[in-house]
């Protein structure tokens, strides 16, 4: 074996290293393992692969670039099955991680047109070879901070599939124009001022690239807080509403608590008497006085009791039977918003599905309990017309035809906190159980 040629590959395959660590970057809080362990398999894998790569790729004479174009498919898979991320947001990231790594080998391309002017790619040099290596090392680090500290937080919080199928797809661009911009011959590069035009035209489409990936992270963060405003003005719209039921409550019953114990009085004075009749007369005529809607405490969290008594009110008034047992400890173990998203979502697909009844008793069950002293168990079942819009990616909205927005916004949550989300019916129930751990 030629240890020159050898010593040539094995760089160009260890870049497989500092782009495996930019992966998980933006999934540091979706690893399914910790950081030292994934970097341990990570290591474990990589290092002997590009060792044995770059032996094949010398003895049976085969391009380098092709192990690198296969090695990338095969890693997908790997690295889809250490991060508990859905398969969307793996995509985009692992697709945007190779295409930024592709720079590297265009600039040592132009590295290596200097020092070898009558080669080209096919003979790339060892120097050059190691001096991608360390430019990929160097973006991977530069690229360490805002990745850890921004970019996750899109990844952690953005739960919209289309968004992130388009961002691969730029990605996915942007690889494929660098593949394909490769200069075989370095002559290529020395003729008129391409020699400077072609890392020039490199960089500024890395920086184009980078400023795609901002433009990104900006409407992310635009969808997500518009998405908590909305969720704070529902939850301040479900707080009204049970103040004013609390408020017409307590009016209504005013004059039933000022005059109480004259009716004690008439009550004791009727039984005296053996008058039954008169009783039952006065109780039926005093039960209809006292109000329709009285307040109810599901559990001591302001935001999620004004929640589970909205739709409650909203499940009654479309005469859903419910039977809720909400064990929420005090104080909240999760997220406040995540819990209020994760029940709105959830009790309002309920409720939805209850009105598609048309014959039946409507009904709709909700078990929330904590379990082991780290682990939130919620059950929910409900009554619905038998009709479901099953794709590939799970149940689709019967509203519009699409995607269920509120069962994938479910997902998401119980993925933020390495739980799960379920979703199944048997043609008259709907069940959805959901495992949070904390």
């Amino acid at each position: 074996m030629d240890f020159q040629k050898w010593l040539t590959a094995l760089p160009r395959l260890l870049v497989l290293i500092p782009s495996a660590a930019s992966c998980y970057y933006t999934v540091k809080n979706q690893m399914k393992y910790s950081v030292r362990k994934t970097a341990a398999l990570c290591a474990a894998v990589l290092i002997p692969y590009s060792f044995l790569g770059a032996g094949l790729s010398v003895a049976l004479s085969v391009q380098i670039n092709t192990i690198v174009i296969l090695s990338l498919i095969l890693f997908f898979f790997l690295y889809r099955r250490t991060v508990t991320a859905d398969f969307p947001k793996c995509l985009a990231i692992y697709v945007g991680v190779c295409a930024v790594q592709t720079f590297p080998a265009q600039f040592a391309c132009s590295f290596d047109a200097v020092l070898h002017p009558d080669s080209g790619a096919a003979q790339f040099s060892m120097e050059a070879a190691f001096f991608q290596l360390g430019l990929s090392c160097l973006i991977a680090a530069v690229f360490a901070y805002p990745a850890l500290q921004q970019f996750s937080l899109a990844v952690d919080e953005l739960a919209f599939p289309k968004i992130w199928y388009i961002t691969a797809a730029l990605s996915s661009l942007f690889l494929f124009l660098n593949m394909l911009s490769v200069p075989l011959s370095y002559r290529t590069l020395h003729t008129g001022r391409m020699f400077y035009l072609f890392p020039l035209m490199e960089l500024c489409a890395l920086a184009l690239l980078i400023a795609i990936y901002v433009l990104f992270f900006r409407v992310a963060m635009m969808i997500l807080e518009h998405a908590k405003l909305k969720e704070r003005s529902q939850l301040i719209e479900m707080q009204a509403h049970q103040y004013l039921i609390l408020k017409r409550h307590i009016s209504q019953t005013a004059g039933e608590r000022h005059d109480f114990r004259h009716s004690v009085r008439l009550l004791s004075s009727l039984a005296k008497k053996g008058d039954i009749a008169s009783i039952q007369t006065y109780l039926a005529e005093y039960e209809e006085k006292l109000p329709e809607e009285i307040p109810v405490n599901f559990c001591s969290n302001a935001a999620l009791n004004a929640l589970f008594g909205y739709y409650h009110t909203v499940a009654a008034s479309a005469r859903i039977k419910t039977e809720w047992r909400i064990g929420l400890p005090d104080p909240l173990p999760l997220s406040e918003p995540d819990l209020a998203a994760l029940f709105g979502n959830l009790i309002e697909n309920a409720i939805a599905g209850c009105k598609g009844q048309q014959k039946g008793v409507r009904y709709f069950c909700l078990t929330a309990e904590v379990n082991n002293g780290n682990t939130l168990y919620i059950v929910s079942t409900n009554s619905f017309n038998g009709q479901t819009q099953k794709g590939k990616t799970g149940y689709r909205s019967t509203k519009h035809g699409g995607t269920g927005i509120g069962l994938a916004s479910i997902t998401a949550i119980a993925e933020k906190y390495h739980g799960s989300a379920r979703a199944y019916d048997n043609g008259r129930e709907f069940f959805v159980d959901i495992m949070l751990r904390f």
